[in-house]
């Protein structure tokens, strides 16, 4: 390829925060969930490269740009049939059989989303501030490539945090650092639901508590496993096991994922859905909690079967 920049070329990273940064020179996109990806177009020689360095275009065959001679960062997404962004099937993806990746490239096509231009034709844009590489994105990128949302108004990208994953800040007057976590922010989308305990996990110390496995109540009244908090208390972690030990079923294994929809060789104790708590967390996929969950306290005061799953999906 003959292009000012060449893989592998790391992204530049964004710092946590907790709320937006506000004032001048702050511009705001939504945050998506899918997999960073740094796109290399020569022609019609295209590289897709991971955020880690990996080459990812065998995975996405049905990837289409627009000749030319330039490098874009962007995230690789795939929305579901209501236009919802479905990170368990884009995982899906990464898999070793070409046969079966040219299916699902098929069934479900992903999408190239685009937020910065590092680099056009035989010119490094590295340098500029992220104001003028956002106006020359504008101005350059076309179907069938998606232009990632922008806004310099805070008030505009609060409801991101509300029904999106989150929002990342960029200074707009900020270069473009690659493998740095400079000019950037993020601040992710974070939930509140009561979900029912059905059972426990035990801790790498002796007689403490690892995790606690969540369920909600489905449409048809079903109770589904939804995922796990492991974000206890210390203190709280040494004195659960006797909390929960009247609630136990005497039902218990090691990593059952027909029940608990986890294939890790993890030990398991089942107790009686009637325990509640309430958790808060910052990502859902395909109805299960990915990550982030905390437990914020404990309710006595809910009923088990008011807990449902439309809490996931509100």
């Amino acid at each position: 390829m003959a292009l000012p920049l060449k893989p592998p070329l790391l992204p530049q990273l964004a710092r946590p925060a907790k709320k937006l940064p506000v004032g001048d020179g702050w511009a705001y996109e939504p945050k998506w969930d899918g997999f960073r990806a740094i796109a290399f177009v020569d022609g019609t020689d295209i590289y897709l490269q991971s955020r880690s360095g990996k080459p990812l275009r065998r995975y996405f065959p049905e990837l289409t740009f627009p000749e030319g001679r330039y490098v874009l960062d962007g995230e690789i997404v795939l929305f579901d049939a209501e236009g919802r962004q479905d990170f368990g099937a884009l995982g899906q993806r990464i898999h070793p059989a070409e046969s079966r990746i040219n299916l699902l490239a098929e069934q479900t096509p992903a999408t190239f989303v685009a937020f910065d231009l590092l680099a056009l034709d035989d010119e490094s844009l590295l340098a500029l501030p992220q104001r003028e590489r956002r106006d020359r994105l504008v101005a350059f990128i076309s179907a069938p490539l998606q232009l990632c949302d922008s806004t310099t108004d805070p008030a505009e990208a609060e409801p991101w945090l509300e029904d999106r994953e989150g929002v990342i800040a960029k200074k707009q007057d900020s270069p473009y650092k690659p493998g740095e976590r400079v000019g950037m922010s993020k601040i992710k989308r974070v939930r509140t639901i009561d979900a029912v305990v059905l059972g426990w996990r035990p801790g790498k110390e002796e007689g403490t508590v690892g995790s606690l496995i969540l369920g909600l109540y489905d449409e048809d009244g079903n109770l589904r496993t939804v995922g796990h908090t492991s974000g206890i208390s210390r203190k709280e972690k040494g004195t659960l096991p006797a909390k929960l030990a009247p609630y136990e079923t005497g039902e218990r294994g090691q990593g059952d994922p027909s029940r608990w929809d986890n294939a890790r060789d993890l030990e398991w104790i089942a107790l009686r859905p009637e325990l509640v708590i309430e958790i808060t967390f910052d990502h859902t996929s395909n109805d299960r909690i990915r990550h982030g969950t905390k437990l914020v306290r404990w309710r006595d005061d809910k009923k088990p079967e008011e807990c449902l799953m439309e809490q996931l999906r509100t």
